[in-house]
């Protein structure tokens, strides 16, 4: 028997378990709802805001390795009508006491910055013991508020129920469960159960990409640090698909994507801090040559073409 003895570093499972939100986020509309789809209308697509709820977090909120897998999600509904969504996840061990306090901040604070009303859901991934708030309450003297949100805690449902379902999100539900485990069972046990999962998952009628990216998501958020149980489980999904999905292969391409990715996100930074800072020295140069100052003068000093500064106005 093995255990892991270099566990995946938390915050990396949660950057998981956020996408895994985002990827399946109307079957999670569909399992907390089950009139989903006579509520909302999943014909439009759904935008995340990242930008916009990043800006009602302060820095001091932000702190350095803070574990957080919050979203901010624009829906439609079936009268046509734009909602707002924000999901907030306690993370699997949390224990905030201000956790019901501080995303009834985050509501209020969308509210003022945009001007939009918007419903809350908190979803939480710890153990069966874990704090599960579903309002916050502040009363001084007469004046009283009372936050009432959509709450749900990943042992709310069994394992046999959320196997039974026909839904995606219930295997990210279940995954959530199992990977409480890390650390306290065997990893061939860890492995069995993170097997069990896939089996089901390929028995329904996901199309292929969708069935891809969750065993990528799996595979990586049960992460189990040993070769030969790994390979067990990639080689059982390309016999289960009938070689269709091969897990080896397609994390070596995902991993060049996002590293493509990020070294493209780079290039644009870097392209756009060099277009400010030649619009600063075209600024300070127009200025100059209002008050008379030679046009090559200004060209030297400021590191810019004789060209440049001559089409100015």
């Amino acid at each position: 028997m093995t255990n892991n003895k270099r566990p995946r570093p938390r915050k990396q499972n949660d950057e998981l378990l956020k996408g895994a939100f985002e990827e399946n986020f109307i079957d999670f509309l569909r399992f907390l709802y089950p009139n989903a789809d006579d509520i909302f209308d999943f014909s439009r697509a759904i935008e995340f805001m990242d930008k916009e709820l990043l800006a009602i977090i302060p820095d001091r909120e932000r702190k350095k390795g803070k574990r957080i897998a919050d979203l901010l999600a624009k829906v439609y509904l079936k009268d046509g009508t734009e909602k707002y969504i924000m999901l907030n996840t306690e993370i699997e061990g949390g224990n905030d006491a201000e956790f019901a306090k501080r995303i009834y901040q985050y509501n209020y604070r969308i509210r003022d910055r945009y001007g939009i009303p918007l419903a809350t859901i908190a979803v939480y991934t710890g153990s069966r013991n874990q704090p599960k708030p579903s309002e916050y309450i502040d009363v001084v003297l007469d004046t009283s508020i009372r936050f009432r949100y959509r709450a749900y805690h990943i042992f709310d449902h069994s394992e046999e129920e959320l196997l039974a379902m026909d839904n995606i999100f219930a295997f990210v539900v279940l995954a959530c469960q199992k990977a409480l485990l890390e650390g306290k069972v065997p990893d061939e046990e860890l492995g069995e159960d993170r097997l069990s999962i896939a089996k089901t998952l390929i028995g329904y009628n996901y199309d292929k990409d969708r069935i891809t990216n969750f065993l990528i998501f799996l595979k990586n958020f049960l992460y189990i640090n040993n070769s030969k149980i790994n390979s067990k489980f990639d080689q059982e999904i390309i016999q289960l698909t009938g070689g269709s999905v091969d897990m080896s292969v397609i994390e070596i391409v995902k991993k060049q994507e996002r590293q493509q990715g990020r070294q493209q996100g780079r290039l644009e930074e870097r392209a756009k801090a060099e277009a400010e800072k030649l619009a600063e020295k075209l600024k300070s140069a127009l200025k100059f040559k209002n008050m008379g100052i030679p046009v090559k003068d200004i060209a030297e000093g400021l590191g810019l073409t004789v060209e440049q500064v001559e089409k100015l106005k």
